[in-house]
């Protein structure tokens, strides 16, 4: 935890060489009654005046936290200057997957995410105000966690995307990542599991305009869900851009993978 900080401070301290701004700030919960960290980085040329500024999510993945990101892809001080967009990092507790837990009422990370730390982003910084001015992705737990809030808040976010997520939480009944404190135990509660299961919320998005981008590494223990994720996607003739490279579930994959996202949710931001 201390060498977390201890990388966050020194890239704090070099934004400005690096060509974006970081604000550390705590964002107050009402749903869970505490105050929660982020990260916001601001591009370099960041005022107040002029075109507001579409916005990018980036969701840490499971045992993680908000500073995460900052860590395995320091370029994104970058990528904020270079695109124009402000990127937030939030942070979705050590293994809440970004859900409303229905089993667990202390657990509200759907509503911190989507509405909690989308308003206060909205509040304090010159962003552009509707879906197609917001993208959403993340890493692991926290790609499962995108493309989720997504499909439930079309109204708030208009692109998602998922860097070797864990996209099919029914997958992991005995390695559990923690889900039966967020699910309930699966011998009781198995809708659960299926229910809140990204790869089962594909019919959700017939019709929809929800821009979608996947990708997973060849050597990562998520790929299989990712590839019947894509299955379905393409059964229900849903577009999206789908990728596997060569790589693990690991910190060099995601902190590459994300350089090929923020290209795409670019385009998508810049559609008239």
């Amino acid at each position: 935890m201390r060498y977390i900080f201890f990388v966050i401070n020194i890239l704090m301290a070099i934004t400005t060489a690096r060509g974006g701004h970081v604000d550390s700030v705590e964002i107050f919960s009402p749903s869970m009654r505490k105050n929660i960290k982020c990260l916001v980085i601001k591009p370099d040329r960041y005022t107040i005046t002029g075109d507001p500024y579409p916005v990018l999510y980036l969701l840490h993945g499971w045992s993680g936290n908000f500073a995460g990101w900052l860590g395995s892809a320091p370029q994104l001080l970058r990528h904020a200057d270079t695109y124009g967009m402000i990127i937030v990092c939030p942070d979705g507790g050590y293994d809440s997957w970004y859900l409303d837990s229905p089993v667990d009422s202390t657990v509200r990370y759907e509503t911190h995410i989507a509405f909690e730390v989308v308003q206060y982003v909205d509040y304090y910084y010159h962003t552009r105000r509707e879906s197609r001015g917001r993208a959403i992705a993340g890493l692991s737990m926290g790609g499962h966690g995108a493309i989720f809030l997504a499909i439930r808040h079309p109204d708030v976010f208009g692109a998602a995307g998922s860097m070797a997520g864990g996209l099919d939480l029914s997958a992991w009944r005995k390695n559990d990542w923690d889900l039966k404190g967020v699910l309930g135990d699966p011998d009781t509660h198995w809708q659960n599991w299926l229910d809140y299961s990204v790869v089962n919320l594909a019919p959700l998005l017939k019709g929809s305009k929800l821009a979608i981008i996947i990708d997973c590494g060849t050597g990562d223990f998520f790929l299989p869900a990712n590839r019947e994720m894509h299955r379905k996607l393409l059964e229900f003739k849903i577009p999206h851009e789908y990728t596997e490279r060569p790589g693990l579930h690991d910190g060099n994959y995601w902190g590459s993978a994300v350089d090929f996202q923020v290209v795409f949710f670019d385009k998508f931001f810049r559609r008239p």
